[in-house]
């Protein structure tokens, strides 16, 4: 999978990441999503690479980038600090300003990494996210029942990380499964990549500690942006699942109209894995909605 594309290892600050690139164009950085790495761009990077530079990323503790060690603050897994790994690895690439496409996990990082580096992104797209403290704060029964994975992940260690680490790949079919396409939305290939990357030393820790830093300093970190009236900017363009959880739980574009100056957005024909389940859709957007 994926295989026309270089995949690199970089040591960006104090954490090795791995990833892809290739194609030619206006460089777009693309970030994946839990439990997921970037294989799940497959459908839809070769497409784009026609007309961008196309550069795809492991998020620390996913894929076959590094797990770092965490603390009692879960600082190395905040969204800023994850955000911070993508600005150093697209400047170590060469580009000091480039687009974000992104969903789930990833899309959050985008969030922040929009937030915090204005400079560096020209345009974002995020798939099938609302604001992660938004979220938090309005959560049904609903949500809360399809997103069980959320409050799962959050609980004190070595509770989750011990369940998760007893079957990987159960874990991986558990959560992705359970969604509205059920496992007949990804390629065999993707979703043994999952379960691969799953199942390595260190990833039931790491991406506890992502949910955990998710739950405690980034909804201090969005806290702060909202209280000191900071919006985003640049373009921005929010797509949704009809048939997710997001898009029947939240008011999507109501709440990113919070958040950002310039927003459009609409549900696409599918569930919360947009680029597989629906990827000439996504295709489409991208294509409208890019510079390149």
């Amino acid at each position: 999978m994926l295989d026309a594309f270089e995949p690199f290892d970089l040591q960006v600050g104090a954490v090795r990441l791995h990833g892809r690139r290739g194609g030619q164009g206006a460089p777009l950085l693309l970030l994946h999503g839990h439990p997921q790495t970037h294989a799940m761009w497959h459908l839809v990077a070769p497409r784009l690479a026609g007309n961008f530079t196309v550069v795809m990323m492991d998020l620390r503790g996913y894929g076959d980038s590094e797990r770092p060690p965490s603390d009692a603050a879960h600082g190395p897994y905040t969204k800023r600090v994850m955000a911070h790994d993508a600005l150093q690895l697209m400047a170590h690439h060469g580009f000091d300003r480039f687009q974000v496409l992104a969903h789930d996990r990833g899309a959050r990082v985008a969030h922040r990494l929009a937030a915090d580096h204005p400079e560096a992104v020209e345009r974002l797209m995020l798939l099938d996210i609302a604001p992660t403290l938004a979220m938090y704060r309005n959560t049904t029964e609903a949500f809360a029942r399809a997103y069980w994975h959320w409050f799962f992940l959050i609980q004190p260690a070595p509770l989750p990380e011990a369940m998760i680490e007893a079957d990987p790949a159960r874990y991986v079919r558990s959560v992705m499964g359970r969604r509205h396409a059920g496992l007949a939305a990804f390629a065999p290939e993707a979703l043994a990549e999952y379960e691969r990357c799953a199942a390595r030393a260190g990833t039931a820790e790491s991406i506890c500690e992502d949910y955990r830093a998710s739950a405690g300093p980034d909804l201090e970190h969005d806290s702060e942006d909202l209280r000191a009236g900071r919006h985003l900017a640049m373009p921005l363009r929010v797509l949704w699942g009809q048939h997710g959880t997001v898009g029947q739980c939240f008011d999507v574009l109501r709440l990113w109209r919070e958040r950002a100056l310039d927003v459009s957005g609409r549900a696409l024909p599918c569930g919360h894995y947009i680029a597989e389940e629906a990827p000439q859709a996504l295709l489409a957007e991208a294509t409208h909605f890019f510079v390149h």
